[in-house]
């Protein structure tokens, strides 16, 4: 058995920031078997609980250990559709790992000698895809005459859709945007989530008789009361897709963006591809991103990449954020990442003004300094800005990145629809039914932007709600 964790190779940071290949290899068969060998095989594997949609992960890993592939990939997508995908970017230190017999219960994330599951999930599900492993297993015979719509086609309805079509359920898929995945598309960058993965797991849905409709927006293209006529029942999916602003003057001043904006132009919309995509996005020299959780990270490392192809050899990048590094809710690695690829960082700093120039563009950002106080509601301690303290940033690029909130064009439109004070669905939480009968919601659209694993999650609750209903299960 290895002692310790067996890293897996990553593109040297000289060279990933000029492109936006995948940073992170995944395992070679000879490191999977490696890393496997360390499971103990726990009498109780505290691992599984740890697992939002709970794949027997001491199962999966020992077939892995007898080179059972087949038998891995089957326990696995029993419970998650999504292998490949979640194994990329699941914050398994706050989850499986962290709950791994390998991290002492004290530590507030994973120890460094936990088991690398997400790693080992990845490695099932690349294999998989290479060896067409899902044309061999066993379709469903099952049909109802049941129809289910989901609106929204990100992890959290992509869920349901899978998990319903088991059973024989008709589910068709409503997708505002001409491209599929939610989140995971337009949020998520390709040297993290490559799209060829992305887009074939998603398509495997289809294997079960899933349709997909892409440029439908509920609530504008086709009203919600056409589609309750049409669907014995529906799950609402659609996000937290609306930037939160900082509300400080000068916020709408040229050049700039909340995160959400930014990452889908280049994301989605092959900004960095222009002009062979006609889709523009601006990029400075010297560029202030302001937050501290995934998505800030995520818009810092675009960032520096749109500056190195575009030839802007001596550009920066720098994260504002008003808590210190430990309070930083992104996930550690990432941190890591954009600290090895130059992102630079301010810590307890607080903007509090923008400043323009004569043609309306930011020039600079006005802070002050912070000093750290009681914890607040979140549990972290309270930013507490010192009077007298200002300082200016130069800049010529800002990237807003301090949250998203619920997307509620569909909401607007159906006021019997019960949701909280920031627009968030109001769900059963134990069935993620809300207050329309047969009508369901999950992701961030009911919790606020969470994880891709925690919304799916939600969807496979709301997906088993629905079957018991139905009488299915």
């Amino acid at each position: 058995m290895a002692k310790n964790l067996v890293k897996p190779k990553e593109l040297p940071a000289e060279l990933r920031t000029k492109n936006f290949d995948e940073v992170v290899s995944g395992y070679t068969e000879e490191e999977m078997l490696e890393e496997a060998s360390r499971c103990i095989q726990c009498k109780n594997p505290r691992c599984i609980s740890g697992c939002p949609v709970g794949i027997d992960i001491k199962k999966f890993i020992y077939q892995l250990t007898q080179k059972d592939y087949k038998g891995a990939f089957e326990t696995i997508y029993e419970k998650n559709r999504f292998p490949s995908i979640c194994g990329r970017v699941c914050p398994a230190e706050y989850q499986c790992r962290k709950s791994c017999v390998f991290t002492p219960k004290s530590l507030p994330y994973a120890s460094e000698n936990a088991i690398n599951i997400p790693l080992l999930e990845r490695f099932v599900g690349d294999y998989a895809r290479k060896h067409n492993l899902i044309s061999n297993l066993q379709q469903t015979n099952k049909k109802t005459n049941l129809k289910v719509a989901c609106i929204g086609s990100g992890p959290a309805s992509l869920t349901v859709a899978g998990e319903l079509a088991r059973y024989g359920i008709e589910v068709d898929v409503f997708e505002a945007l001409h491209t599929l995945g939610g989140v995971l598309s337009y949020g998520i960058p390709t040297f993290r989530l490559p799209r060829d993965v992305l887009n074939y797991e998603i398509n495997l849905l289809t294997n079960y008789g899933v349709k997909f409709y892409t440029g439908v927006i509920v609530g504008r293209t086709i009203s919600f009361y056409e589609l309750k006529k049409t669907y014995d029942a529906i799950f609402i999916g659609t996000g937290a897709g609306a930037p939160t602003w900082l509300n400080i003057k000068g916020e709408n001043l040229i050049n700039i963006y909340s995160a959400n904006e930014y990452l889908t132009r280049v994301n989605l919309m092959h900004a960095d591809k222009f002009p062979q995509y006609h889709t523009p996005v601006n990029v400075g020299k010297n560029i202030v991103v302001i937050g501290g959780g995934n998505t800030a990270m995520d818009a810092a490392r675009v960032a520096l990449r749109m500056q190195k192809i575009n030839l802007i050899t001596d550009g920066k990048v720098t994260v504002l954020y008003r808590r210190t590094e430990l309070e930083m809710p992104a996930r550690k690695v990432e941190i890591k990442h954009a600290k090895e690829e130059g992102v630079e960082f301010q810590f307890l700093v607080q903007p509090i003004e923008f400043i323009g120039d004569k043609e309306g563009k930011v020039v600079g950002v006005k802070c002050l300094k912070c000093e750290l106080g009681k914890p607040d509601e979140s549990g972290r301690r309270r930013p507490l800005p010192i009077e007298g303290s200002e300082f200016i940033i130069d800049t010529d690029l800002v990237i807003v990145a301090i949250g998203l909130k619920a997307n509620q064009t569909l909401s607007d439109t159906v006021p019997e629809l019960k949701t909280t004070k920031w627009g968030d669905i109001i769900v059963n939480p134990e069935t993620m039914e809300t207050s329309i009968e047969n009508v369901y919601a999950g992701g961030d659209i009911v919790g606020g932007e969470g994880t891709i694993i925690e919304a799916m999650g939600m969807g496979k609750k709301a997906a088993s709600a629905i079957l018991k209903k139905f009488g299915l299960i």
